[in-house]
């Protein structure tokens, strides 16, 4: 990454190293004061799961590091900008309905500079956007068959680490 980079990492956060001729995906927790995390829905229109609650992110470009599509992404969907990235949340593979074949998904807790308040959402890809507390984790099951849960899982996880640190 270059020295320029418009944002930090925390110490020890694990970067994967995807292999050239793999897919991968990023994906950003973006938290609120109150510790809730946000994600939007995805346009029922959609080819790669329609009608579904998502977090910020999105495939990794020819060239482009993980971080370096994180900021991308963040700042495309939401008009944010990534400030700070606190750690991986995990990685997770999978193979969607579009036949693309098998990603891998590297998903971070980040940190942005913006107005939390109004994102300037993608309206072409997105329906709606929301903030998700503990008491709102079950909508974003919303529309997903059983064992399809990544996103409430990485949601959940944040929330409640959060909780916990508080």
């Amino acid at each position: 990454m270059p020295a320029h980079q418009p944002f930090t990492v925390d110490p020890g956060v694990e970067l994967p190293v995807p292999a050239p001729w793999e897919l991968w995906t990023v994906g950003a927790v973006v938290l609120n004061d109150s510790g809730e995390a946000f994600a939007q829905k995805r346009s029922p229109h959609r080819r790669l799961f329609p009608d579904t609650w998502d977090i910020v992110g999105g495939h990794v470009e020819a060239a482009e590091t993980l971080l370096e599509a994180l900021a991308r992404e963040v700042e495309e969907e939401t008009g944010w900008r990534l400030r700070h990235v606190r750690r991986l949340l995990g990685v997770a593979t999978w193979i969607g309905d579009d036949g693309a074949g098998l990603r891998h998904e590297a998903d971070f807790l980040v940190e942005v500079e913006g107005d939390l308040d109004r994102p300037t959402l993608e309206w072409s890809k997105h329906s709606a956007y929301g903030w998700f507390g503990p008491d709102a984790l079950d909508r974003l099951k919303e529309n997903r068959k059983p064992g399809e849960f990544l996103i409430h899982d990485l949601i959940a996880r944040a929330v409640r680490d959060r909780r916990d640190r508080v």
